[in-house]
């Protein structure tokens, strides 16, 4: 058991590094190392668990969905804004035709990923707006000028 512990502890730290390693390279993702880590940590040690919990890495990619089931358009965006940055750079240093077809297809893939396979959720301080058919229905009034 001890050993099994300290494998998952391992693990644990190798998956966060992987994912910080994520927030600036695009090629690897980093809410799903985060979200990985999360999970070893807890199996290997709650100390380690807690504190990953009240980092500002795991707020910012990890809370909302693992409480709310899905990332906000905001951040959705942030995040895609911010890899295909770095995948133009990246391009722009390695001018080889085959680099620029791989960061194509990354960045196909992480939108294909982050648009349409994670749901999308409001933020937190907006409002649903209600249903059109509870809405109040106006009195029309005629113009008084006619």
């Amino acid at each position: 058991m001890r050993l099994k512990k300290a494998f998952y502890f391992c693990a644990a730290w190798v998956c966060l590094v992987l994912g910080l390693i994520g927030i600036p390279i695009p090629v690897l993702p980093t809410t799903p190392f985060i979200l990985l880590s999360a999970f070893l940590f807890a199996q290997s040690s709650e100390r380690y668990h807690t504190w990953l919990k009240t980092t500002k890495v795991y707020k910012a990619y990890v809370l909302s969905y693992k409480e709310r089931g899905g990332i906000t358009l905001k951040r959705k965006l942030q995040i895609i804004g911010i890899t295909y940055v770095f995948m133009g750079l990246s391009g722009f240093l390695v001018q080889k035709v085959y680099v620029w077809i791989i960061l194509v297809v990354c960045a196909a893939c992480q939108f294909y990923a982050l648009m349409l396979r994670i749901p999308t959720i409001p933020e937190l301080d907006e409002e649903p707006s209600p249903p059109a058919e509870s809405l109040p229905l106006t009195a029309q009034t005629e113009d008084p000028t006619e």
